[in-house]
């Protein structure tokens, strides 16, 4: 099998172009050779490559950005998808593709199933949504992932921003009623890999039993103020002070959604798969996270 990952220097990207070589021969691509607001060079490099799985692990993810930005966000995140879907069609291959909890707007006050309405908030939820909605318009069998408050020990995240500012000294105000599951990018590749192997060679065939879209976050919930104090008592680095708050008091060009939890349910009973708790995962991640 002759698989193309695009975002290969991205969060989740970086993960599984250390996963997904066991399954076949992985042709990776970053930014530099795949430029996803090109819709000719999308085309052009998938005829060329001619993979039998395609996983777009590359996306826009500056959330306050994309509202100044939402033209190119919605290039990257809402068009490039669906050609790759049509590409996929073309060749018989399967599509994976990363999406995201900011398409539900938060009013919710029990965990998100696959099939709730979306009402996103921001430019980019609705570019998110948009690249779902395309691939589903082209017909590949394809499998949507949505995830949330991805983070990593590499490249700009919540996780890394917090360690950087309480080795500085600062004083933090965090927000604590925005309700989510922070999940490490490495829970969300080692995941995708297991799916794969469930399903065969990856082309659009092998995925046909089992397309559609799936929620895969860490089990349980927090807000980003306890995921900050976690942060700071599991590594020993403390701020100077660290002080919750609404989101009232920390204005943000976009708007996020104040419970975005995800059901699981559903990759678990498909798949088998279950993601562990976010405390565990952030653990985990600390102390394996440089492997």
């Amino acid at each position: 099998m002759k698989i193309l990952l695009t975002g290969k220097t991205g969060q989740v990207g970086w993960e599984l172009s250390r996963t997904l070589p066991g399954l076949g021969e992985l042709v990776a691509l970053g930014r530099e050779e795949l430029n996803l607001a090109d819709p000719d060079q999308i085309r052009a490099q998938v005829r060329k490559i001619q993979p039998h799985l395609i996983v777009n692990a590359a996306a826009y993810t500056a959330v306050d950005q994309a509202e100044s930005e939402a033209e190119l966000a919605f290039q990257i995140n809402g068009i490039a998808p669906g050609i790759l879907a049509e590409e996929a069609l073309k060749l018989g291959a399967g599509l994976v593709h990363y999406s995201t909890d900011y398409v539900f707007d938060g009013q919710s006050r029990t965990p998100y199933n696959e099939d709730d309405s979306t009402a996103p908030l921001g430019a980019y939820g609705r570019t998110k949504l948009a690249g779902e909605e395309a691939i589903r318009r082209a017909g590949v069998p394809h499998l949507i992932l949505r995830t949330s408050g991805v983070y990593a020990t590499r490249g700009q995240n919540f996780l890394l921003t917090m360690q950087r500012l309480a080795r500085e000294g600062k004083d933090l105000r965090v927000v604590n009623d925005q309700v989510t599951a922070p999940t490490w990018c490495r829970e969300i590749a080692e995941a995708t890999r297991n799916i794969l192997a469930q399903t065969g060679d990856g082309t659009a065939r092998s995925l046909e039993r089992v397309a559609g879209t799936y929620h895969l976050s860490s089990a349980g919930e927090t807000n980003w103020y306890e995921f900050a104090r976690s942060i700071f008592d599991f590594t020993g680095l403390h701020p100077k002070s660290l002080t919750p708050i609404p989101t009232s008091q920390y204005p943000t060009p976009a708007r996020r959604p104040p419970y975005s939890i995800l059901s699981n349910e559903k990759v678990r009973a498909v798949f088998g798969i279950e993601l562990p708790d976010w405390k565990s995962a952030l653990r985990r991640c600390l102390v394996k996270g440089q492997e």
